[in-house]
């Protein structure tokens, strides 16, 4: 007993398989793809490298800058509270800014590159 759904009527046979890997491979060495793969690493890989920077500041200065990170700023709160809630919402932009870049730079590319190899299908 098969639990496949037959395929809907007209449809046998329209449906051309998926690109070869000689299709992807000539993709992948092309301008295009290239400019994408660009255009994602001169953005994210500045952008990693400086919340890691951020965070490890952060780290090191809760270990050895006790007497600044438990200067009070208001109340209860002290620098170490704000720069822990600063690293919540650094990574929260970051998202928010890579969301958008994607959405400007990268999803056009990515979505010219896909078209042209449906095209060439």
């Amino acid at each position: 007993m098969s639990t496949e759904a037959p395929p809907p009527p007209g449809s046998a046979g329209t449906r051309r398989p998926g690109p070869s890997a000689e299709e992807f491979a000539a993709v992948q060495q092309s301008p295009e793809f290239g400019e994408l793969r660009r255009s994602y690493r001169s953005f994210a890989f500045p952008l990693t490298v400086a919340f890691i920077a951020w965070y490890l500041v952060y780290v090191l200065l809760s270990n050895y800058a006790g007497g600044f990170m438990g200067i009070k700023l208001l109340g209860n709160i002290n620098v170490a509270l704000v720069l822990g809630l600063a690293q919540f919402a650094t990574t929260f932009l970051i998202a928010w800014w890579y969301s958008r870049h994607a959405a400007a730079v990268l999803d056009p590319q990515a979505e010219s590159i896909k078209s042209g190899m449906e095209e060439g299908a």
